[in-house]
């Protein structure tokens, strides 16, 4: 039986972006499928899952971007056949804000501020906090059709007026990606504990 790889699905990959997830991955110590990086994103899904397959080790980080159409994008489609496929476990997704129109938008658990502060609400392109836990973005919608454990909120990733700039190591993404490791951990821990009990 094939071990499934774990991966970061970011919703998020212009040449800025780009450049900000590769930062971040270096931080958290992953890797990152730099390919999966464009605008839109430029390789489908299913060669997606063969570039995870052959990385080195876990988290992978993979990119996905419909370069601002409020329809079902390259992004959305590359989005769903990865977080679809048997082989794939993924740890959660970092859905980036927008200002698309004509979106439905995704329910976020929380998010990460401009400031670097968990939000238990959404955020906007500029990362600041808003009203209600509904996040516009348009590299979304389709996440509701798939089984993520977490969804975490952030502003535009490598921007927010400097606030996450990979010339200073991205902060705002780390954290992101950071808080998405340690939550699957700890949902491993409480699963193992349940299995030493008897559950």
């Amino acid at each position: 039986m094939t071990k499934k790889r774990r991966v970061i699905l970011v919703t998020d990959g212009d040449s800025v972006a780009q450049r900000a997830v590769e930062t971040a991955v270096t931080n958290i110590g992953g890797r990152c499928i730099s390919r999966s990086g464009g605008n839109p994103t430029p390789v489908t899904g299913i060669e997606i899952v063969d570039m995870i397959k052959s990385a080195k080790h876990d988290p992978v980080v993979v990119m996905v971007d419909d370069k601002g159409s409020s329809r079902t994008g390259q992004g959305e489609w590359a989005l769903y056949e990865i977080a679809n496929h048997p082989d794939i476990d993924i740890i959660g997704v970092i859905a980036v804000a927008s200002n698309t129109q004509g979106v439905n938008g995704i329910k976020v658990d929380f998010s990460i501020s401009r400031d670097g502060k968990i939000v238990k609400g959404a955020v906007d392109k500029d990362g600041f906090p808003k009203r209600g836990n509904v996040l516009y973005g348009d590299t979304v919608d389709i996440i509701e059709r798939c089984q993520v454990p977490l969804i975490i909120g952030i502003g535009d990733i490598g921007k927010m007026a400097g606030k996450d700039d990979c010339e200073i190591g991205a902060p705002i993404l780390t954290k992101a990606m950071e808080e998405l490791i340690s939550q699957n951990s700890n949902k491993k821990i409480k699963k193992d504990d349940k299995k030493d009990q008897g559950c």
